[in-house]
């Protein structure tokens, strides 16, 4: 995983599959509870599979984040992620970008 403070207000953290993954989400929640609060993109291109305990990690990720007024951008999600967030309704949930470029861009707008 890489792990960038891409700016003063923006965390970038590129994830791969399991088993990494959960380790990866518990880094950034680490950084987060340690650091100052910090808009966060997820990049998911390296991510082929999700599975529950995933999920409930980025929805406690998400929580965090809003609780400190910040928020949580998933970029480049695969077509298996993106069905499993769409059967489970959490495309409506989450915020996403296409590329993270885009996501770091929007990220920076909404400041």
């Amino acid at each position: 995983m890489t792990l960038q403070v891409w700016s003063e207000d923006i965390l970038l953290a590129e994830l791969a599959d399991e088993p990494g993954f959960s380790e990866e989400l518990a880094a950034v929640d680490h950084r987060l509870e340690t650091g100052p609060p910090r808009h966060v993109v997820l990049n998911l291109v390296e991510v082929h599979h999700i599975n529950s305990s995933n999920i409930s990690q980025l929805l406690r990720l998400r929580q965090r984040l809003i609780r400190a007024d910040r928020r949580l951008r998933l970029a480049c999600v695969p077509d298996n992620v993106w069905g499993v967030l769409l059967t489970t309704g959490l495309d409506k949930v989450f915020e996403f970008s296409s590329d993270v470029p885009t996501a770091l861009a929007a990220m920076q707008l909404n400041e």
